[in-house]
């Protein structure tokens, strides 16, 4: 005999589900100021006395979006040294990096993230996040002679600008692709390095050829 509370608790989380999904796909077309409850409802194929029964405005339901995705992220970031009490990145396997199964998992609101006219926004808050697990979780793992705020900010807009570039290609690389070169990037340690220089075009050509406007 099943369970009522279970079967009740799929329910809610397919009727939420429904609604973060059209969400995010309204999100995608339009700014979310000029999205109604009817707009996400409808795309839902939900009634409004469902939404009212779990949400009381649409921020509510946005900022749960975004709790989910924090705590999977935090999750992800996490698995690698998760309950181990020595953990040596350079011995650490490229599969156990998880966070590019995570961006891929929630693929929709990542895009939104970076395409959005609230992009900047959400990009900090995600930078933000990876930021903090850095300092909070991997004290050790920081060089004594470099700045621990600055580095962990550093390694935090890299990783996420791995992320982007991947969705600018459009999710072209598998999460597992993407996980490995991250694990090179990060034991890549570069000997003394010699750059030959070459004569380069002019700023102002540069930034025309590339479709730029310089102030």
């Amino acid at each position: 005999m099943s369970d009522p509370t279970e079967s009740t608790d799929r329910r809610i989380k397919k009727s939420k589900a429904a609604l973060k999904h059209a969400l995010i796909k309204l999100m995608q077309k339009q700014p979310f100021r000029e999205i109604s409850i009817t707009d996400i409802v409808k795309l839902a194929d939900l009634n409004r006395g469902t939404f009212y029964k779990h949400y009381q405005y649409k921020e509510d339901l946005f900022n749960e979006i975004i709790d989910d995705v924090i705590q999977d992220l935090v999750t992800s970031y996490r698995e690698p040294y998760q309950g181990k009490e020595i953990f040596e990145v350079s011995h650490m396997p490229s599969s156990a990096i998880r966070i590019f199964e995570h961006v891929y998992q929630h693929a929709a609101f990542y895009t939104l993230a970076v395409t959005s006219e609230a992009s900047s926004s959400f990009q900090q808050m995600i930078c933000n996040v990876l930021r903090d697990l850095a300092l909070q979780d991997l004290n050790e793992i920081f060089p004594t002679h470099i700045n621990r705020e600055l580095f962990a900010s550093y390694q935090a807009h890299a990783i996420f600008g791995m992320i982007i570039e991947w969705i600018h290609q459009e999710f072209r690389h598998s999460t597992g692709y993407m996980a490995e070169e991250l694990f090179k990037i990060i034991n890549y340690k570069p000997a003394t390095v010699v750059y030959h220089s070459t004569q380069r075009e002019p700023a102002a050509q540069y930034v025309q050829k590339n479709g730029m406007t310089l102030e």
